[in-house]
């Protein structure tokens, strides 16, 4: 071997090293990173009107982050105080009519007589104690809850600090985004072709998670609005937005508001309109998030169907919520690089046979 040679593999050597050791320092940021790459490219179109008429990049760059801040933040914090609002009325409901009962043991065993006289009609319920199985739930239901606060602190802590870096690297995406996507296609061994190709495959991905995400939070939405509005429950469509919002987060969804709303209308004493509601939000609502987020994801970005669902699930289940938009991107690369691989292999078999034909003539 020529001491070029070696020479080169030492660099590809340090070179793999060195970004091994570059992941492990980004890798408690990526989510953050990749959330900013999203916004990005979602909001580029507004940047490039921004950037028409601001011409400094820092000013226009500046201008373009604070509107995707109002457009996040603002109406989070406005529905935030609707919440708030909604869940201390019903609170203060709940306490109103537990009071009357002499508070609330008395008043939860008083709604759980008739469905425990109803079960009794089929199961001894001789042995059970009603009074000492409540107060140990409400013992464990305090602990819970103390925890979750607890833990939500924790979670605002990360959630602003996420924050405030998914914001300063977006800034540094809409300065430098068209730069450092010119200099990494020239880094890339590929074609001008192949690269257009595959920087449009990943675009058109990002954009159709998007859009898939939205059809699904719309979608759910307006089904949790309207069963909210027939079974008389108050603020229907204020209450169809949270589920919207709620519905683009993995491991929560909607259920976090159908779920307890049921679980009140139980409570309340309208048994049938809790169950309807449970059965309606676990078979419906649930469930459209498995059927519409394929279908538009996959006729936006066509993907495979079968392989996108995949993705998604596997995707959030590594990396969380990002995971919607980094599974489809994973899929939609090895798509478009066997694509590559693919029309390489013939290009290169079509010129190995007309060598053939060469020699032989």
């Amino acid at each position: 071997m020529t001491k070029k040679t070696i020479g080169i593999i030492f660099l590809v050597t340090l070179a793999l090293f060195a970004f091994y050791f570059c992941y492990i320092i980004a890798k408690p940021f990526l989510q953050p990173i990749i959330t900013a790459l999203v916004l990005a490219i979602a909001f580029h179109p507004v940047h490039i009107r921004v950037h028409k008429r601001v011409r400094n990049a820092n000013l226009a760059a500046l201008i373009s982050t604070l509107l995707v801040i109002l457009v996040i933040i603002v109406p989070t914090v406005l529905l935030g105080v609707a919440i708030t609002r909604e869940l201390t009325d019903t609170y203060k409901a709940l306490s109103e009519r537990s009071a009357e009962e002499g508070g609330w043991t008395p008043f939860i065993m008083h709604l759980l007589e008739r469905p425990l006289a109803w079960v009794g009609k089929y199961v001894d319920l001789s042995e059970f104690n009603l009074r000492d199985a409540l107060l140990s739930r409400l013992r464990e239901i305090s602990g819970f809850l103390v925890n979750f606060a607890r833990g939500m602190v924790g979670n605002v802590t990360s959630l602003i600090l996420n924050s405030v870096i998914a914001f300063f690297t977006l800034f540094f995406l809409f300065r430098e985004g068209d730069h450092t996507r010119r200099r990494l296609a020239a880094t890339i061994p590929l074609t001008h072709e192949q690269i257009e190709k595959l920087f449009a495959d990943i675009s058109r991905t990002i954009t159709a998670s998007i859009y898939g995400s939205l059809a699904v939070a719309i979608a759910q939405g307006s089904l949790t609005g309207v069963a909210f509005w027939v079974l008389g429950l108050p603020s229907p469509i204020l209450w169809g937005v949270v589920t919207a919002i709620f519905s683009l987060i993995p491991m929560v969804g909607s259920g976090i508001v159908w779920l307890p709303a049921a679980i009140l209308l139980i409570l309340s004493g309208s048994y049938g309109k809790g169950i309807f509601l449970i059965i309606f939000g676990a078979a419906v609502i649930g469930t459209v998030d498995n059927i519409i987020r394929p279908y538009v994801m996959s006729g936006q970005a066509d993907l495979p169907t079968l392989l996108l669902f995949f993705a998604l699930f596997g995707g959030v289940q590594e990396f969380g919520i990002i995971g919607l938009f980094v599974g489809p991107i994973v899929l939609a690369i090895s798509i478009s690089v066997w694509k590559m691989l693919r029309d390489e292999m013939k290009i290169w078999n079509a010129s190995l046979h007309e060598h053939k034909v060469e020699n032989s003539t």
